[in-house]
């Protein structure tokens, strides 16, 4: 089941639960029933909890959006000091030219093909990544340079190797669900409390009360599932892409 189609299900299934309480509840009152008796003081709580709950969805969502926005930035990071260690090894011999933009080429052709996939699926990053960048640094790091422009370029093209492997690191620790346990806990009751207080204001079932409150529990759906959506970086819908490799290594494509 696709991520999409489990969001409409779950939008549609609050929205069908709000209405069916709502006509079941008024099946229940009572002809004297006056719905404008309404304590003042329900009103003003289930205000103030529609806005203490907002303040914490918007937390949610700005906090998962930020870290996949910086997932993002460090996969761009990465793809970035590859091409960079492709671009310097200009100045070596064909023969050591051509070793060093092989291993760049393996490397990113197994984090596009193969690894990103792994990281989806196992929570991690591959072992066999990690073996392809030591040997790219394992090339360069051995070779002792043969000219003094090969010397000037040996300390730039060794420090982007290290800031590929940082971001490769940072990558790794993305991987997975953000979000702690206890926070969703209080997302989940906390749209539980605040749909459930639209019932404390004694709504009927007239075709616009229930139009608003579906649409309200519609809304708060959808942002649970937008939270949920951007809480693992790289293993859902909305995920960080590989794009970056694929702009700056065309030719792997």
């Amino acid at each position: 089941m696709s991520e999409w189609l489990a969001l409409a299900i779950a939008m549609a299934a609050s929205v069908l639960v709000v209405v069916a309480v709502v006509v079941l509840r008024q099946r229940r009152v009572g002809e004297d029933d006056d719905p404008s008796e309404t304590p003042d003081v329900i009103e003003y709580i289930t205000m103030m909890i529609g806005v203490v709950y907002a303040i914490v969805l918007g937390l949610a969502i700005a906090g998962v959006w930020e870290a996949r926005s910086a997932a993002q930035d460090e996969v761009l990071n990465e793809a970035q000091a590859l091409h960079e260690v492709s671009a310097r090894a200009e100045v070596y011999p064909a023969d050591f030219r051509a070793r060093v933009r092989g291993d760049v080429d393996a490397y990113v052709t197994f984090v596009v093909n193969t690894e990103w996939d792994h990281m989806r699926e196992n929570g991690e990053i591959s072992p066999r990544g990690t073996e392809l960048l030591a040997k790219l640094r394992q090339d360069v790091a051995s070779r002792a340079p043969q000219s003094d422009l090969e010397a000037q370029v040996y300390q730039p093209v060794m420090d982007r190797i290290a800031a590929a492997d940082e971001s490769r690191n940072t990558r790794g620790q993305s991987t997975g669900p953000t979000m702690p346990g206890v926070v969703w806990f209080g997302l989940i009751v906390g749209a539980v409390v605040t749909v459930g207080m639209v019932f404390a204001l004694q709504i009927r079932r007239s075709p616009r009360e229930l139009i608003l409150a579906g649409t309200f529990s519609a809304l708060i759906a959808f942002l649970l599932f937008l939270i949920w959506d951007f809480d693992d970086p790289f293993g859902r819908g909305v995920s960080v892409s590989t794009q970056p490799f694929l702009d700056l290594f065309p030719s792997l494509l």
